[in-house]
């Protein structure tokens, strides 16, 4: 039975953060800042609400009769009485014979085109644990990308308006940066092993380090753009994150419309209809606020029984780095174009370029990552780099047609003028052909 670390990593970021959160938004308050006070406080306290939501809704509690798990989730504490109950159960399996003992069967990965099944007897007590490790996993990006994202955003605008970084707030941004770069590494993890539920998926550290590096850059250029942008077109951000949120929001609806596929009915047995449409909206809110932030390795499929995608979609993967890297890049030229005096002793066109490079180095490791350090490299269909290269081959394919089409019409043009010329040369070939025939048949 694994160590159930990830539940104490989500449990410790999440306390650290909190309270961090708390005494920054007292100081706000102390130093007479009431609007980022209120602002440090919201965005701390709704992801605290959200994540208590998923760990009962996760574990079932509404359906069982646990008065007392409800009220301390009613009280913030869920998260450290969920802790408490899974190291109980890690440091008390095995001295007990479990009761009920079920047979997993999963496949390994191939290694030299030969793959053995494995079958794996799994206990109550395991089976309780990795409903933990599932249950902190999804809590930890509901945190990520609901309330540590905004609030690093909102904490680094501070330090930008302000002109000064505090060791209270550069700490409490450490931190919410490493949330967030945690929750996209739990998101990578959860998108494998739900694409590859039938394979022993183990992640070697090299891979952890990779999607690390990676969400570390995409996330903190990401976010230091935006900053960026709206100290500068303080108006202008809201179409621009309205348009991003939006439009990740509704894509997963506007492709379940043109599939007219049927209503999910199979989300939860105690759910209505209305039910099902909260939980799915809530579903699309956080896949909105993750691409918001980074790309979402989990691809949201409403039409899909466990509504989540699991094909390997290198396309839409490639139209989004490029299209958030040319919208990035036109976020810095508009800040570049009006900065004000805020930057006076900060050298402008270095911070562009290294923001830009930043991005460009968060695309290597990912790259890297999905080429040599992915668990399951080897059951991918196409590697990314053939799928980099089918897609430029598609760009200079749609680039190309337009000579073709016109040098077919040109073609089409000469014809009739050259038909003569074409039927005298068809003679020609064929009286030759003739005179061949008959001085075989003579020699023969």
């Amino acid at each position: 039975m694994k160590f159930p670390g990830s539940v104490l990593v989500s449990l410790v970021l999440f306390l650290s953060e909190t309270t961090a959160a708390l005494c920054l938004s007292a100081a706000y308050r102390a130093a007479g800042d009431p609007m980022w006070h209120w602002l440090t406080l919201l965005c701390a306290l709704l992801p605290c609400v959200l994540v208590q939501l998923s760990l009962v809704f996760i574990h079932r509690d509404v359906t069982r009769d646990r008065p007392l798990v409800l009220l301390l989730h009613l009280l913030q504490l869920g998260p450290l009485v969920r802790c408490v109950e899974a190291f109980y159960i890690y440091y008390h399996a095995g001295r007990v014979e479990d009761p009920y003992v079920s047979i997993t069967k999963k496949w390994q990965v191939p290694k030299d085109g030969y793959s053995e099944e494995i079958e794996k007897e799994v206990g109550q007590a395991e089976r309780k644990l990795r409903t933990h490790r599932s249950a902190f996993s999804r809590a930890s990006v509901i945190q990520a990308f609901l309330g540590s994202a905004p609030q690093l955003t909102l904490q680094l605008y501070i330090c930008v308006m302000r002109r000064e970084i505090t060791a209270a707030r550069s700490i409490f941004m450490l931190l919410s940066l490493l949330s967030i770069v945690y929750g996209a590494l739990r998101c990578n993890i959860l998108a494998i092993k739900i694409k590859y539920d039938d394979y022993e998926v183990r992640v070697k550290p090299a891979a952890y380090l990779c999607i690390f590096l990676w969400r570390s850059f995409e996330i903190a250029t990401r976010v230091t753009v935006l900053v960026l942008f709206s100290s500068v077109l303080r108006i202008w951000i809201f179409p621009v994150t309205m348009a991003n949120f939006f439009g990740f929001y509704f894509f997963p609806w506007i492709l379940f419309w043109r599939s007219r596929s049927p209503f999910p009915e199979n989300i939860e047995k105690e759910f209505s209809r209305v039910g099902t449409t909260i939980v799915l909206c809530l579903l699309t809110f956080l896949y909105a606020g993750i691409n918001m932030f980074c790309w979402s390795a989990v691809q949201v499929e409403l039409n899909d029984p466990d509504l989540i995608s699991k094909s390997q979609n290198w396309y839409r993967m490639t139209m989004y780095y490029t299209l958030r890297f040319v919208e990035n890049a036109f976020l810095l030229l508009m800040w570049y174009l009006h900065k004000t005096d805020i930057y006076m002793y900060v050298c402008t066109p270095l911070l562009f370029l290294r923001l830009l490079l930043g991005y460009c180095m968060a695309i290597f490791f990912m790259l890297v990552f999905y080429q040599f350090c992915h668990p399951c490299k080897k059951l991918f269909s196409s590697s990314i780099t053939e799928a980099l290269l089918s897609c430029l081959k598609f760009l200079f394919f749609m680039r190309k047609t337009p000579k073709s089409t016109v040098l077919r019409e040109e073609a089409a043009v000469k014809t009739p003028e050259n038909t003569d010329e074409a039927q005298s040369s068809s003679k020609t070939i064929d009286s030759q052909k003739r005179y061949l025939h008959q001085s075989a048949s003579s020699n023969a």
